[in-house]
């Protein structure tokens, strides 16, 4: 892999956890849904400074695809929670590999970056389902 393919790797899972932070608002209540709107522009800014560093390095914008295969069923505010964090899970697999993958320090504080950002909404989703501990170690291993 290398640092483009990390790149592009993160700008889709940005696109997708989107995606299902969109479609999981029609699921939640109450602090849940404040959080969603405000995680779902944290991952639109996150997408778009990932964008920005593939443009940078000579790439071309990833943009969102029609539509995306959920990463669980959801069916109702608990499904919906469960599928937010696979979702988190996966972006923070994918900025654990841009830490590792880049040459760049400019992009790898970006990964940086991203993979702290994922690591509070993951402990957020964690104890919004019930799970425990709130937080893991090395988050996206």
């Amino acid at each position: 892999m290398t640092q483009m393919d990390a790149l592009t790797t993160a700008a889709d899972t940005e696109n997708t956890a989107i995606f299902v932070y969109g479609l999981a608002t029609a699921f939640v209540g109450g602090d849940d849904r404040i959080a969603i709107g405000e995680y779902i522009a944290a991952h639109r800014v996150r997408r778009d400074a990932v964008n920005a560093a593939i443009v940078a390095a000579g790439g071309s914008e990833r943009t969102p695809a029609a539509g995306y295969t959920l990463p669980a069923d959801v069916t109702d505010g608990p499904s919906a929670a469960k599928a937010l964090l696979l979702a988190e899970n996966t972006c923070a697999s994918a900025y654990r590999a841009l830490v590792e993958q880049a040459d760049d320090p400019t992009v790898r504080r970006l990964g940086v970056d991203g993979l702290t950002d994922c690591a509070l909404r993951i402990a957020h989703w964690r104890a919004s389902t019930g799970l425990t501990p709130t937080t893991v170690p090395f988050p996206g291993a």
